[in-house]
């Protein structure tokens, strides 16, 4: 018997996590799931996953599959930094602002958030706090973690991770990349995966694909192995160790499969570049009034301010979050099942709440 509770008509901007899963990907979860494979990653679609990953990052990755995002975060991040260490990132950064303390309580790292009006980081904002190497009393700034793209939907570019990259490695310290929307990053910059990843001088990438259509799972993604260390082990003891980890395995490589992960993504970009095309014509001709964007809109998300009072009314139809409610500021996202017709129900939503 199948159950379906929810109305199939409710549609939002919220998240891209608010999608459902992507039909190939269900396809490949059931073309993995008749008869037994061993558990614990010896199955025949880990082995094969590692061949894709070599495809898109090059030879001699090492990859690790885990259940979500912020676990790969943690794990990677702490095969990374000895119990002396700290990381450096932006601080509008998901481990800094939305992982519930994980990467301090449950990885034992010590962050070193940096204010930045983008939320990228550059090589003068990283040295506002990688000093101090062999004072005691300081943790010691080891690795920056970037984000791609980022909390704010801006992207780096693929010169602009080299940059950090080269300033990072002289100083002695790594390069992590949280790369929950990778692939939107690849869509918008147009180039391969692995061309602002292993050839910018990325050490170790945490690879989303929740955000991209994926049931669940992420996978720790060691692009230079001199970076990490005991991933084997910190995966089971951070609980991020799948015993049926072929269905995470099988996803990850149907969303690589025929360009699924640029597919989706640039989807989600195309309807995101829509909404704020739609807005922008509204602003010049004057049917909108008192919308502002606070951010570029690079990949699939649009940050914009809003009249007082005019989020509360929209979210009775559409539901967002607000990014920064003293500014009235908030966050819309896209998915790869975003239509068009979500995008102008939407704008001529909120054109009625601006004229109430």
């Amino acid at each position: 018997m199948t159950l379906q509770l929810h109305d199939l008509n409710l549609r939002g901007f919220a998240s891209d996590n608010y999608a459902g899963v992507h039909p190939e990907i269900l396809d490949a979860i059931a073309a993995a799931n008749a008869g037994h494979q061993i558990s614990y990653g010896e199955d025949v679609y880990t082995e094969r996953l590692h061949e894709v990953f070599a495809e898109h990052f090059g030879e001699g990755v090492q990859v690790f599959p885990v259940f979500n995002g912020t676990g790969a975060n943690v794990v990677g991040l702490q095969s990374m930094v000895p119990r002396w260490g700290a990381v450096i990132c932006a601080k509008t950064a998901h481990i800094n602002t939305d992982e519930a303390g994980a990467p301090e309580k449950v990885g034992g790292l010590k962050l070193l958030p940096v204010e930045t009006p983008d939320g990228k980081l550059t090589p003068e904002l990283i040295d506002r706090e990688a000093w101090g190497w062999g004072d005691e009393h300081r943790a010691q700034p080891l690795v920056v973690s970037i984000t791609q793209t980022t909390e704010l939907g801006t992207a780096y570019t693929v010169e602009e991770i080299r940059a950090i990259a080269d300033h990072v490695h002289a100083r002695g310290m790594k390069l992590h990349m949280d790369g929950a929307r990778v692939s939107n990053a690849a869509a918008t910059l147009g180039v391969p995966l692995r061309a602002f990843t292993t050839d910018a001088g990325v050490d170790v990438l945490s690879f989303g694909g929740t955000k991209n259509g994926m049931l669940y799972g992420e996978a720790v993604v060691v692009l230079n192995p001199a970076s990490s260390e005991g991933l084997v082990y910190l995966r089971k003891l951070n609980m991020q160790l799948a015993s049926k980890m072929r269905f995470i395995s099988a996803q990850l490589i149907a969303l690589l499969h025929d360009d699924l992960y640029l597919r989706s993504a640039a989807h989600a970009n195309a309807m995101a570049s829509r909404l704020r095309g739609a807005l922008e014509a509204g602003i010049a001709d004057g049917s909108i009034r008192g919308v502002g964007f606070s951010q570029a809109t690079e990949a699939n998300g649009v940050f914009a301010t809003l009249p007082a009072g005019v989020a509360d009314r929209l979210r009775e139809h559409f539901r967002f979050y607000d990014w920064d409610a003293s500014r009235n500021e908030v966050r819309w996202m896209c998915s790869f099942d975003t239509t068009e017709q979500d995008i102008d129900d939407f704008v001529a939503a909120l054109i009625g709440e601006l004229s109430a």
